[in-house]
């Protein structure tokens, strides 16, 4: 039967031209994806208890630019060896929008068929985001288990979570990517036999395995609802003890973890891989000019971040919120760092946090001399080695100077018999400047808020 006839088969809608005699039977049965009905059914999308083989597929859209597809491939390339496999072929295409039936062309689909079988590979990695009905079509056609973009990029961080709330935030938004694709899987069309009581043959197997999801996924939410009220607690607490928030942002693998480790010994995994650390670390930290501040780093962004893991890490990501500042770590040896500067500010618009002042950091000067020429072409950025520790100085002197710079200057009038008032405000503040007068002293300095009530009375013009 023409499916094209049919609104829906087995809760997949199909593009119109697709028939079921079309959608080809696996040629091999030795390959052993993870994900899907060809798949092991392991709870991952990549088995990790072997070397997956993989066929990645790019397809670039006008205004069509091969450097660019070739260099979101490379990064593909990288999050799949992260991920625990091998990929054995890229296939490209140009394509004016994506296929509403297969996402890439018929022929094209084909074509990675073929692929797929000549290198006997267990998944095909499409670099983009498949929808449910795309996915099916592709697994039926390819024989084997497609998964895209996004599903990688969750395996790693379930590969990578450790702590009890990126355990929950990883595997909330895993079910709610496999929640639509349940749909048409042969085996979740099983019906069980019904009970005393009951009308009709039972529930299928799809409604049960739906209805466990669902209920999962409200345990979740609400354990990190929990969780996010525990955090609002602590953000309060650091409000009142008046220390200023810098937090550390970037593309992943950028050398954030190294930094935090640089400056504080933080003692925080670090390792040439992406995404290697997904929970957050605060550690105070002293600033040239005397300031304490607290110190925070976060989980790592990159180009097309899943939207479901910006959901589930919202409230790991909302520290970014209540940041003081944001230092914005860069890879100046990356290919296109310029992009990747861009990825991350796109996320930090999603939640919010573009509004937080920032300080892009040119990281890695030590793998190429052209990271401080980069450097300079931004206005106010630094380049340093996280590693090396060459330049780390420079950007702690500047994080202290726009640390200060968040306060404004206010002005006192300090009696020469109050010398002790004038030593008060050189511990609580910085002094900008002294001028003497005929009976007092004019102070300029930047005080915390907290601070400021100390001196009311000398403040010109009265309370500040």
């Amino acid at each position: 039967m023409n499916v094209s006839d049919s609104q829906d088969t087995d809760g997949v809608d199909f593009e119109p031209g697709i028939d079921d005699a079309d959608l080809t039977e696996p040629e091999a049965l030795d390959h052993r994806g993870a994900f899907g009905e060809f798949g092991a059914s392991s709870g991952a999308f990549i088995d990790r208890s072997f070397r997956e083989r993989i066929v990645v597929v790019g397809v670039d859209h006008p205004p069509y630019d091969d450097e660019l597809l070739n260099q979101h491939l490379d990064e593909m390339e990288r999050l799949v060896d992260t991920a625990g496999a091998d990929v054995v072929e890229r296939i490209t295409q140009r394509r004016v929008s994506p296929d509403a039936a297969m996402f890439v062309g018929r022929g094209k689909a084909e074509e990675v068929r073929l692929a797929a079988v000549s290198h006997d590979c267990d998944t095909v990695v499409f670099d983009a985001e498949l929808t449910p009905a795309q996915q099916f079509n592709l697994e039926k056609l390819l024989g084997r288990t497609a998964i895209d973009r996004t599903a990688v990029i969750l395996d790693i961080f379930a590969q990578n979570a450790s702590s009890l709330e990126g355990k929950a935030q990883v595997e909330l938004a895993q079910l709610k990517y496999r929640l639509p694709r349940l749909r048409g899987r042969g085996r979740a069309m099983s019906q069980q036999a019904g009970g005393i009581g009951t009308r009709g043959p039972g529930e299928t197997q799809l409604e049960v395995d739906r209805r466990r999801l669902v209920r999962r996924i409200h345990k979740l939410e609400a354990q990190l609802r929990d969780i996010r009220e525990h955090r609002d607690t602590q953000r309060k607490a650091r409000r009142r003890s008046s220390l200023r928030h810098v937090v550390i942002v970037g593309y992943t693998n950028a050398g954030k973890s190294t930094l935090l480790n640089c400056l504080t010994d933080a003692g925080v995994l670090v390792e040439d891989r992406l995404f290697a650390t997904l929970d957050s670390t605060t550690r105070r930290l002293q600033l040239p000019g005397g300031e304490a501040v607290l110190l925070t780093d976060t989980v790592g962004f990159v180009r097309k971040l899943p939207h479901q893991l910006v959901e589930a890490f919202a409230s790991t990501l909302e520290v970014t919120l209540d940041a003081d500042l944001l230092v914005h770590v860069v890879d100046g040896s990356s290919v296109d760092p310029e992009a990747e500067i861009e990825a991350v500010r796109d996320v930090l618009r999603e939640i919010g946090a573009d509004r937080v002042p920032e300080l892009l950091v040119f990281n890695k000067a030590d793998r190429a001399e052209h990271v401080h020429q980069f450097a300079q072409q931004f206005e106010g950025a630094v380049a340093i080695s996280a590693v090396t520790g060459d330049g780390v100085s420079d950007a702690l002197a500047v994080i202290s100077e726009r640390i200060r710079s968040l306060l404004a200057p206010i002005d006192l009038e300090i009696p020469y018999d109050r010398g002790d008032v004038i030593a008060a405000i050189h511990r609580s503040g910085e002094v900008l400047a002294e001028v003497p007068g005929t009976n007092s002293m004019r102070v300029t300095a930047r005080l915390e808020p907290a601070e400021v009530g100390r001196f009311d009375e000398f403040v010109v013009g009265g309370a500040a």
